[in-house]
């Protein structure tokens, strides 16, 4: 394979990365295209609208997601999901492989071993942690999401908007943001929105699905969830961490996938008295862990630390020790993490 693959200070994409994307582009008839496993609204909603607009300009495109190759609940209404193929279905060796909002090779679990055997790798991720672990970079950790990078992508190639791409990256957008209440929302965030919304597609149904649908045992597992919460006001130098847990048989037990957990950090951070909050996944033997920041602490500082990644107010690792070293090890962490003037 060609081209450098190392680590290294994260910038925006000058405008010889975009060129540079288009290019790789433009040499291949056949693209691969892939995201993180367990995808969120982003990295699905990114790909298939690429996927889609790729598609329209004559190319064959591939694009799946690593095991478990299945599509959360929230997001079957995300159009494109015609051309996804099962992982083992991907090329072995594809000519260009392009990943979404993915900052390194070990979150395409799977489909990890296509970067090593691809001719050329074109990363589009908005991580501060990306490793730059491709050909070609269109990265930028100061857009609020994926799907912000794939809109440029789409109006580059000269795919016009209409509402199956808009539907894709609304839904990336709306994801990232928290519907639009995180602190990285931005008024281009907004001039975004406008553009996707003039397309005619309906934000309060996909808003809906995104956020505001779930099974009826859902309720049940956050209600145990809810109920094992604990406040520590004195952590992260006394400006408060507020943390859960759950586990396989809150979601087995009640039929739930493992998707459904995702959610649960959004109503923990609510707490006034606490700055982080922390949901633990203890699900298949590891600890996934969720973190999230008010705007005080760059939390993704302190998940990287860990291992992990992901943003300043957004981020999250993956350990397999025992839960109180988890908490304990994430608490000095926080401690350590940058602080951020309000």
């Amino acid at each position: 394979m060609t081209g450098s693959r190392q680590n290294a200070a994260v910038a925006s994409p000058a405008r010889v990365e975009w060129d540079a994307a288009l290019a790789a582009l433009r040499r291949h008839d056949e693209i691969a295209l892939v995201c993180h496993v367990n995808p969120d609204g982003d990295a699905l909603g990114s790909m298939l609208a690429l996927a889609q607009a790729l598609a329209r300009t004559g190319r064959r495109v591939v694009p799946s997601f690593p095991s478990p190759y299945v599509v959360p609940d929230s997001l079957r209404f995300l159009p494109g999901q015609d051309l996804l193929v099962a992982p083992a279905e991907m090329p072995a060796a594809p000519g260009l492989l392009m990943t979404f909002d993915t900052g390194s090779v070990d979150r395409l679990g799977d489909l990890g071993d296509r970067v090593g055997t691809a001719g050329e790798v074109l990363v589009v991720d908005h991580h501060a942690s990306n490793t730059r672990f491709g050909t070609v970079h269109v990265v930028d950790p100061t857009a609020v999401a994926t799907a912000v990078l794939a809109e440029r992508l789409i109006d580059r190639l000269g795919v016009g908007l209409d509402a199956d791409l808009a539907t894709c990256l609304y839904a990336g957008l709306a994801s990232d943001t928290g519907s639009f209440r995180y602190a990285g929302t931005t008024a281009e965030t907004h001039a975004l929105a406008g553009r996707l919304l003039a397309t005619g597609i309906r934000p309060d149904l996909i808003s809906r699905e995104l956020f505001d649908t779930h099974p009826f045992g859902w309720q049940a597992m956050l209600g145990e969830a809810l109920g094992r919460v604990r406040l520590e006001p004195a952590a992260v130098g006394g400006l408060g961490l507020v943390w859960t847990w759950l586990g396989d048989a809150d979601l087995a037990g009640r039929g739930l996938a493992s998707d459904q957990a995702e959610s649960v950090i959004d109503i923990v951070r609510t707490a006034r008295e606490a700055e982080v909050a922390m949901v633990l996944k203890e699900l298949d033997g590891a600890r996934h862990v969720s973190v999230r920041s008010r705007g005080r602490v760059d939390v993704g500082a302190a998940c990287v630390a860990l291992g992990g990644g992901g943003h300043r107010f957004a981020a999250g690792f993956t350990s397999y020790d025992d839960r109180a070293t988890v908490v304990a090890r994430l608490r000095l962490a926080l401690d350590d993490a940058p602080r951020i003037d309000p």
